[in-house]
């Protein structure tokens, strides 16, 4: 069928009319068909570029914040993965007082579904919770060996808002509690495909190892001439407390029984050096008294001196002249320096006279 258009006015169909064409552009239709051959060579030849274009589907948003009471050493850590991943937001410190249920709400408004929560007590002691808000699960970790960016000085680099590789450990996949932690730790630090903030790359890598029941956090920069790995940080180590049901609480489904709390770990320490201050109060305790025991008198025995050669007796020689005596040779010095001074000052004198 011809190509019909419709008049602005009315509802009567018209046939479109045909461009006439002259006889100048007899010639181009052979130019135009060298050029598009030539267009194709080319795209052939062409490296695609990075950048795809794409729809951003995976809309996961992290909340990473703290509570009130932390040290420098944490906040940088903050700062660290805050700068690592560009899915995540930000937020005031939350207030001790608060129960752990308001984070919940805190996501809510920040339209966060997931979230890191620095917890810190006694301002030595650090905890990590990650949650997925507001149904569940979460865990909570005890933080330690925390080392930040500025702090290690390392020699890798990597685009900031590059998408990371995750690597861990094959005991994540043997038990079912590790296996949890391991879909948890997926959702949470893996950047979004397309998202708005990141980078279309992939020069590193996070690490995941499971060693002493805890488990291992590095990053390293992946060279590309030979795929080596250098090592960018931050680092620490998740030492395991419990796995809930719930987001910041609810049944327990996993408690680690190798975990020993820091109170308890601080005691032990106290306990051994007071056990080893008490042991050498003990010792001198005994050497006293050993010293205050009247020493038993063991009676000779005649038989001892059997075998005894005696020595050679050396006549008794009496002397009759009495010694010279000796010449103590430093204070002979002392006596010749002091008459010599003597006559310089007299012939200081008499010059000055």
């Amino acid at each position: 069928m011809s190509a019909t258009k419709r008049k602005r006015r009315g509802d009567l169909e018209v046939q479109a009319r045909k461009p006439k064409k002259s006889r100048k552009d007899n010639g181009k239709p052979a130019k135009q068909a060298a050029v598009t051959n030539e267009m194709e060579e080319e795209d052939r030849d062409r490296i695609p570029g990075p950048v795809c274009k794409g729809k951003w589907k995976n809309k996961e948003r992290i909340l990473i914040f703290s509570s009130r009471g932390i040290n420098f050493r944490t906040r940088h850590l903050m700062q660290d993965l805050r700068m690592l991943m560009p899915h995540s937001k930000a937020d005031t410190k939350m207030d001790r007082k608060d129960k752990l249920f308001v984070i919940n709400e805190v996501c809510e408004m920040k339209n966060c579904n997931k979230c890191i929560y620095f917890e810190a007590k006694k301002k030595q002691d650090l905890y990590m919770w990650l949650s997925n808000s507001p149904h569940g699960p979460s865990a909570k970790f005890l933080v330690q060996n925390i080392h930040t960016l500025a702090e290690l000085k390392m020699t890798g680099n990597c685009l900031k808002g590059s998408r990371p590789l995750l690597s861990f450990d094959p005991a994540f996949d043997e038990f079912p509690h590790y296996a949890l932690l391991k879909e948890l730790l997926i959702q949470i630090f893996s950047t979004p495909r397309y998202h708005p903030r990141s980078q279309p790359f992939v020069d590193h890598v996070f690490t995941f190892t499971i060693l002493d029941n805890r488990i291992w956090f590095r990053n390293f920069q992946i060279i590309e001439e030979d795929a080596a790995l250098v090592e960018i940080g931050p680092r620490f180590v998740l030492n395991l407390i419990k796995i809930f049901q719930g987001s910041f609480g609810g049944p327990t489904l996993y408690e680690n029984p190798h975990y020993q709390s820091p109170n308890m770990h601080r005691r032990i320490i106290r306990s051994i050096t007071a056990a080893k201050y008490r042991e050498k109060q003990q010792v001198k305790d005994v050497q006293k008294l050993r010293k205050k025991e009247p020493k038993t008198i063991v009676p000779h025995d005649p038989t001892a001196d059997v075998f005894v050669i005696p020595a050679e007796e050396k006549p008794v020689e009496i002397q009759w002249v009495k010694p010279e005596p000796k010449v103590d040779l430093t204070a002979r010095k002392r006596r010749i320096y002091k008459r010599h001074r003597k006559l310089q000052q007299k012939m200081n004198r008499g010059n000055a006279k």
